[in-house]
């Protein structure tokens, strides 16, 4: 390889993890960006070969892939030591660098759990062109991500990152690989770290839900499960975000 070549490869490398952070820093807001894509796949929206019922099972099936991911979001957090992932949003942090559990399975399960997250509200119109721009949205927004997590990580670890990441898939998990965490799990760290994922959740679903209706029907309906899960998950999240910021009750040492 040419010096030039070289060189052309390290600044399109630099740049990747330029915007990876760029991304990293607001990785909560540029997902907004898709729900003009969302509402325009509810154009013409109808009800499952006319059935409510067959809606409602639509419905709970898209909840489900959600709460799947958020599943592997507590299952990730519970486990987790103090030091080995930060939640500022300036920069990748890590003191440790995390190996067991599910990061034995996968580099970057948190994004993991996201990608089920982000596919329940894109499911729930039942509109192929939607999930394919939904899955290519993602797979461009979180390549980047990773790739500049995965530049800290390697500086901050030299051997160490190198040796895991050889034997750890970046994305697909290999299930036959766990390795026990050293540390039990904390379910007081997990809704610690992940107590606002539910109510996130189901408040995004409960927006496609409104719009969907609206679309089918021209009002502003919504069935009594949806209302009941959205007060439910808010008086929870409300719950958990008085204990966090007000007592001690969800912290554990060396968490």
């Amino acid at each position: 390889m040419s010096p030039a070549e070289i060189e052309s490869r390290i600044g399109l490398r630099d740049d990747l993890e330029s915007s990876g952070r760029w991304l990293f820093r607001h990785r909560g807001s540029l997902p907004l960006l898709l729900v003009p894509a969302v509402m325009l796949a509810l154009r013409g929206f109808t009800y499952p070969l006319g059935s409510h019922a067959l809606d409602v099972a639509w419905d709970l099936f898209c909840l489900s892939v959600g709460l799947l991911g958020l599943g592997i979001r507590i299952v990730t957090a519970g486990f987790a030591p103090s030091g080995t992932s930060s939640r500022d949003t300036n920069s990748p942090k890590a003191t440790l660098l995390n190996t067991s559990g599910m990061y034995s399975l996968v580099r970057h399960p948190l994004y993991l759990g996201n990608f089920f997250m982000w596919m329940a509200p894109a499911l729930l119109p039942r509109s192929l062109p939607l999930i394919v721009i939904i899955v290519l949205a993602f797979w461009l927004y979180y390549e980047r991500i990773m790739l500049a997590e995965e530049a800290f990580l390697r500086r901050a670890f030299c051997e160490a990152f190198e040796e895991w990441a050889q034997r750890t898939p970046t994305f697909f998990p290999a299930l036959k690989h766990w390795q026990q965490p050293p540390l039990p799990f904390s379910w007081r760290t997990a809704l610690r770290r992940e107590y606002s994922g539910l109510f996130a959740l189901i408040t995004t679903l409960t927006i496609v839900e409104v719009a969907a209706e609206f679309a089918r029907s021209g009002t502003f309906q919504l069935d009594m499960y949806w209302r009941v899960l959205f007060v439910t998950s808010a008086a929870v999240y409300v719950a958990l975000r008085l204990l966090k910021r007000r007592t001690r009750i969800l912290y554990v040492p060396g968490r």
